[in-house]
């Protein structure tokens, strides 16, 4: 029988796979297990995982949405504006990253990927649309409905430099989202996890039935998975 690292052993004496925390004890608890020693210490990213009573193959019952996190991902976002004249310089003086117009769409097509965030104005839309292939498995497609295609870029780079987050439905319901780092302090992952549920909740749609929040599960890049009693958000959900 393999022998059992003892980061591992230390993990599952504190977590009780079966158990449903409240959002407390959870947040404190995926902080305590990526903070354990380890060989290469890094501060992992804390993700939230939340399965949603919907089917998403149905357009009416597709969540998708945007929010800025009270206390930000912790990561640092690399944005990339499609624009052209004031724009542009709004866009680069409001601190983006890579900013272009049909020179930049040509680059991007050549295989330039060294960026988190793209967002556009609509006047080039005609010429990033093109690139949908390239963007939109990676997520990146620039969409009016998160705000990513808009004519206020440098509102649009700010928030996403402080930390806004884009999320939608995956398969069987689930969404997920970076919510934070290890290096946060428990109220700062609390709040922010707190934050995503409840946006989640002002998105149910209006046909989806039963039980909208299935379960909720926290962790970080190298931690177990420590589920959170949905019923700390009941009451919000019924009311939403």
């Amino acid at each position: 029988m393999a022998k059992i690292p003892k980061r591992r052993q230390a993990i599952n004496k504190m977590v009780e796979p079966a158990r449903r925390y409240n959002l407390e004890e959870a947040c404190a608890l995926v902080k305590k297990c990526a903070e354990l020693p380890r060989k290469k210490p890094f501060d992992e990213t804390i993700e939230i995982a939340v399965r949603l009573g919907v089917n998403p193959k149905h357009a009416d019952q597709m969540v998708r949405g945007a929010l800025v996190l009270p206390h930000g991902t912790g990561q640092k976002v690399r944005v990339l504006v499609f624009a052209k004249g004031d724009k542009a310089r709004e866009a680069t003086e409001a601190g983006a990253d890579v900013v272009g117009a049909d020179e930049l769409v040509q680059k991007v097509t050549d295989g330039f990927l060294d960026f988190d965030r793209v967002i556009a104005t609509p006047d080039m839309m005609g010429q990033v649309g093109k690139l949908g292939r390239v963007l939109g498995p990676r997520g990146l497609m620039p969409n009016p409905k998160v705000g990513t295609v808009t004519f206020d870029v440098s509102n649009a780079v700010r928030e996403a430099k402080a930390g806004k987050i884009e999320y939608r439905t995956e398969k069987a319901g689930v969404v997920q989202a970076r919510i934070g780092k290890a290096s946060f302090g428990p109220d700062q992952i609390r709040e922010n996890a707190k934050a995503m549920v409840t946006a989640l909740i002002r998105a149910k749609p209006a046909s989806a039935r039963g039980t909208y929040l299935r379960s909720i599960t926290l962790s970080s890049t190298m931690g177990p998975g420590v589920r959170i009693d949905p019923a700390v958000f009941a009451e919000k959900t019924e009311e939403a």
